[in-house]
């Protein structure tokens, strides 16, 4: 496991998966928090190695760049989250991801793609989910955490995301 480096720089937000289950989820979202500027925490036990073997037959070329914290435990990674501005995304929250208000720093939790998150977490606040209009009982771990991420970088960085204007060729 990669120890917490020193000195390295806040990201917008943090992005926490506890037991994930899936190489390519997990390897998914690391691509989404390089590309996004966040800091990934895996909690362990995990479905999979992370060692530099393993990623590379699992062809996740950009492993190396990404800000990836890795918790021995859950009791670990509490420790750490005490303090911080923590939601918890799960398809039995009562209210949906875009009631949420981000703020530079929050950690956004996700559970293990079989079973969701553990029932320490489950009962904790703020408790959001994504709304599925359609016949699935919940999205791909990878994809969840990717329409999360979007909504909260979408309120902490709006420039990112200009109002359409007269210049948009129509589009909404």
């Amino acid at each position: 496991m990669r120890p917490l480096a020193g000195g390295r720089p806040e990201p917008r937000f943090h992005v926490a998966l506890v037991h994930p289950e899936i190489p390519q989820n997990t390897g998914n979202v690391g691509r989404l928090c390089v590309g996004l500027g966040l800091r990934l925490h895996l909690v362990h036990p995990l479905g999979f190695r992370t060692d530099e073997k393993a990623v590379r037959r699992a062809g996740i070329d950009h492993w190396r760049q990404v800000d990836l914290q890795e918790w021995p435990t859950l009791d670990d990674f509490l420790r750490w989250a005490e303090g911080r501005r923590v939601h918890v995304l799960s398809r039995h929250a009562p209210r949906p991801v875009s009631m949420a208000v981000f703020e530079a720093g929050d950690v956004l939790v996700f559970g293990r793609e079989s079973t969701g998150l553990p029932p320490v977490l489950q009962a904790r606040e703020p408790a959001w989910r994504i709304p599925i209009p359609g016949p699935i009982r919940s999205l791909n771990l990878a994809n969840a955490v990717a329409v999360a991420a979007y909504e909260a970088l979408r309120q902490l960085d709006p420039a990112l995301f200009p109002p359409p204007g007269p210049d948009s060729s129509g589009l909404r």
